[in-house]
């Protein structure tokens, strides 16, 4: 007969939690390193009493907004390149609709999660009960199932048996690296109290070790009879590179045969910025340098990455017959575009490709041509962060913000920003002293990533005992959106340094406004529908919560409070006022929506370029 233990749904979700480990470096550690939380009438009663009971076996971190705690999450899961996975669990109702936007992160950069929202009662015997939205022709449907387009895989515990089940699911789904992503499990709030005789096997102790799928010997003999074919070949890095930890084997792939590398927003930091093979940054938020190379290139290996638009110039950057060997080991993201796929784990495949290719070598010219790019690139970057260049505001541009940051940087420092205008100034300016040590947000673009994810990053980094400091660049925009994690990294003492640039509102989104025929509106706070343009006084708002906060005006200002900022003891926010019209300039063609008809013949115009920028797409599906 089985061994059965007696305990509550809440009890048994915990006791499995702790009993999942997994190693790293060669050490084992937890799974699931802690749980966010945020405790409401849908779960502090059952799970967070469960969570109490066990909190010497794993710790609760209280977030201030289901989101922002959330957000924490992906974050400190892609520090960890996928090897932890952190919880977040909520109250019903917009408790936890507010994590919605959290797992359309977590499910767009292909990033773990676990998440555990409250719901309503399974019995539906005190229907309607607070917090819920009820659908007349259909009782099961509760807020909860709004998650599923943004889950990797979703779940509702509806008798205390699915937990046998569901649990261990939903972990190899986040374990997987083909199909990694949030994991959403909603736990209605009569069911966690439930008691139930669970198996006491689902609580012995499992050891996790990700996979590594090797690629076909059919994809990838096509593979590289391509490559030896080519003449200019070019490595696209993807965020996958990070989450396989293949730099060292990317490193040794691209010197050994000469190829350029060209960095995605999630591949950002696979090689080092000076190292002699790297190439830049490639797409809309990257360099005209990049998109040369990758433009003239007579094969692409695109590795770890779903090309998404900004990485491929909306399909402008590729020649529209170069061939593309997909490298993924998500078969779906291999065969993009009619790729050439090569399914299976980067690091493997790089491996096996390299030994497949022996001695080849692309053209020396073409190795010539990387250093080439660069310096004019790097020299382009050098003039536009000069401290001695004034904007027509006479404000600092965010190419001098960066700029000054990266002077003062040290291996092991962390960027990480998201959405608005810093995307496309850290991906063309911020330097990586060490590979894996970048995070900008961009597969959702989600404006208020950035404290939040700080928060986790700092969490993560302190976990892996790293050197350096945790730098966040976020605009004023973006702060006012999600900020309160300022005050979640001070009482919890995971120190980040957090710049905010005060441009008068969402300057980068004006811009493309104004780019594309229309008037400035609605987005700068001076044009949108006030009494008045009052200023937010971000220094003592970031005061209040506890943060040891500065303002500066000038770039020498601003490398002196990042140096103070070094030695200080919890969370520093550097605040300055920055120009709303000044960007680095290269990138590539992005494709938006313009009218084709409008009474002014600005936006007209818009649209004509429009259509002549989509000339140059590739059409091939």
């Amino acid at each position: 007969m089985t061994n059965t233990t007696r305990m509550t749904v809440g009890d048994a979700i915990v006791e499995y939690l702790v009993a999942q480990r997994i190693v790293i470096d060669g050490v084992e550690q937890p799974l699931f390193p802690g749980v966010f939380a945020i405790f409401g009438h849908g779960n502090v009663t059952c799970l967070g009493h469960s969570l109490e009971t066990n909190r010497d076996r794993i710790p609760v971190w209280r977030g201030q907004n289901e989101q922002g705690m959330a957000l924490a999450a992906v974050a400190y899961s892609k520090a960890m390149r996928r090897q932890q996975i952190m919880v977040a669990t909520s109250s019903v109702g917009p408790g936890a609709t507010n994590m919605i936007t959290a797992a359309g992160v977590a499910m767009s950069n292909r990033l773990p999660v676990l998440m555990l929202v409250g719901d309503t009662f399974q019995s539906r015997i005190p229907d309607p009960v607070l917090q819920q939205v009820e659908h007349e022709s259909t009782p099961s449907i509760t807020v909860n199932d709004a998650f599923r387009p943004v889950s990797r895989y979703w779940d509702r515990i509806t008798h205390p048996a699915q937990v046998v089940s569901s649990l261990p699911t939903a972990v190899a789904t986040m374990l997987d690296p083909a199909t990694c992503g949030p994991a959403v499990i909603a736990l209605p709030q009569d069911l966690q109290g439930v008691a139930y005789d669970f198996p006491t096997s689902l609580f012995a102790k499992v050891v996790h070790r990700i996979v590594r799928p090797r690629p076909s010997l059919d994809q990838l003999e096509e593979a590289s009879a391509l490559l030896r074919g080519a003449r200019r070949p070019v490595v696209i890095a993807g965020g996958g590179v990070h989450y396989s930890l293949a730099e060292g084997v990317l490193q040794d792939f691209v010197e050994r045969h000469g190829l350029p590398v060209v960095e995605t927003v999630a591949g950002k930091s696979c090689l080092r910025h000076d190292h002699p093979n790297y190439g830049g940054a490639v797409g809309v938020t990257g360099c005209d340098a990049a998109n040369r190379l990758v433009r003239d290139a007579d094969l692409v290996l695109a590795v770890g990455t779903r090309l998404e638009d900004f990485t491929t110039g909306s399909w402008t950057v590729f020649g529209e017959h170069t061939p593309i060997v997909g490298i993924n080991v998500n078969r779906f993201d291999a065969q993009k575009r009619r790729s050439v796929a090569v399914v299976g784990d980067a690091l493997e495949v790089l491996s096996e490709l390299s030994a497949e290719v022996g001695d080849y070598r692309c053209d020396p010219t073409w190795t010539v041509r990387i250093s080439q790019e660069r310096e004019s690139f790097d020299a382009y970057i050098a003039s536009i962060a000069d401290p001695a260049v004034v904007t027509d505001s006479g404000l600092p541009s965010y190419a001098q913000v960066v700029g000054a940051v990266v002077a003062e940087a040290q291996p092991g420092d962390y960027a990480l920003a998201a959405a608005g205008g810093f995307p496309g100034e850290v991906n063309n300016g911020w330097k990586s002293l060490d590979t894996a040590t970048f995070d900008c947000e961009y597969g959702f673009s989600c404006m208020g990533y950035e404290v939040s994810g700080g928060w986790g990053a700092a969490m993560a980094r302190r976990a892996q005992g790293a050197d350096g400091e945790v730098f966040v660049f976020v605009g004023d925009g973006s702060y006012l959106m999600m900020n309160s994690d300022v005050y979640s990294s001070v009482l919890s003492g995971h120190k980040m340094v957090v710049i905010v640039c005060d441009n008068g509102g969402f300057a980068v989104i004006n811009r493309l406004q104004v780019n594309q025929g229309g008037v400035s509106y609605n987005n700068l706070i001076k044009d949108c529908n006030v009494v008045e343009p009052f200023p937010v006084d971000f220094t003592a708002h970031a005061a209040s919560m506890g943060a040891l906060a500065e303002h500066v005006s000038t770039i020498a200002e601003l490398r002196a409070a990042v140096a103070r900022a070094r030695q200080a003891p919890r969370t520093v926010v550097i605040t300055m006022r920055t120009d709303a019209h000044t960007w680095t300039g290269g990138g590539a063609f992005w494709e938006v929506g313009v009218p084709e008809v409008s009474p002014r013949p600005e936006v007209v115009t818009a649209h004509e370029s429009m259509v002549e920028g989509k000339r140059a797409q590739r059409l091939d599906r």
